[in-house]
């Protein structure tokens, strides 16, 4: 785990990142800004370097992500992945949005839980690979032996128990009931999350996924991941209208042309050039 000023400073460069890049400015350009921007007392600078050459060298900075594993985490490291592999359709944009939010959590010091759900709802809102993405969450520093084992059994279920069945049975809300009914159930240094998620968790059973996502941070407070922007294409509508029309009516011209004596092609031509 890197210290609080290490991800206040992250923060601030994934989010500069995000707002330059959608002014069309070179990210070349937009990291040699932010590395003068960042605190000398860190070590992003140094990482903004590296991501420099690696951007001179390959073309891209995500190599140099995974290079610093000991700076970025794993799961940043996908992500930027992801946001540079030419055949998906994880924008750039959208990523550093992500990331922005993920370092604010860690600088906020949000509970391993928090960055938990974050992360995979990170994975199921936009359509990323479970089995790469939980890889790269059980290797987090945040989460400790218990997050990662359960982590691991997590990657191997889904897609064949409800992820709502799973977060329920690791709360504390389960086990109340058990104890409740005279049942066994897992040992309490199992537990993973509070009674209040286990609620949620067994209100939203057989659902959505993303309906147990917004539940709980309606109730809890928990960061909310960032959606992909709706793209307003009323501006161009009366221009791409008008082009149409305009092509329209050529054709009818030329069809009249054609009905009352033939079309002359001569107009079309083009008039030689004096020497």
């Amino acid at each position: 785990m890197l210290s609080r000023e290490e991800y206040v400073e992250q923060t601030h460069f994934f989010q500069a990142l995000a707002q330059r890049i959608r002014q069309s400015l070179p990210i070349q350009e937009v990291l040699n800004g932010l590395r003068d921007e960042c605190l000398s007392t860190t070590k992003l600078p140094l990482a903004i370097d590296f991501m420099l050459s690696e951007i001179r060298h390959q073309g891209a900075f995500s190599p140099a992500m995974v290079r610093l594993e000991h700076y970025f985490t794993p799961f940043q490291s996908y992500l930027a992945l992801e946001a540079e592999n030419d055949q998906g359709r994880f924008d750039m944009r959208l990523a550093f949005d992500i990331l922005h939010l993920e370092a604010k959590c860690r600088a906020d010091q949000i509970s391993p839980q928090g960055i938990f759900l974050y992360q995979f709802e990170t994975l199921c809102r936009h359509r990323l690979s479970y089995d790469r993405g939980l890889s790269a969450m059980a290797r987090d520093p945040v989460f400790d032996d218990r997050w990662k084992s359960w982590i691991k059994i997590v990657m191997r279920q889904i897609g064949m128990v409800d992820f709502a069945d799973m977060l329920y049975v690791r709360s504390e809300f389960y086990h109340q009931r058990r104890n409740q009914d005279g049942k066994p159930s897992l040992p309490a240094d199992q537990t993973l999350f509070g009674k209040q998620e286990g609620k949620i968790a067994w209100a939203n059973r057989r659902k959505d996924p993303l309906f147990l996502f917004s539940a709980l941070q309606r109730h809890l407070g928990y960061p909310q991941v960032p959606r992909p922007e709706i793209v307003d294409q009323s501006a161009d509508l009366l221009p791409n209208i008008l082009r149409r029309l305009d092509r329209m009516e050529t054709r009818v011209k030329l069809l009249e042309e054609e009905q009352r004596q033939g079309i002359d092609i001569s107009k079309f031509y083009e008039r030689p050039v004096n020497p």
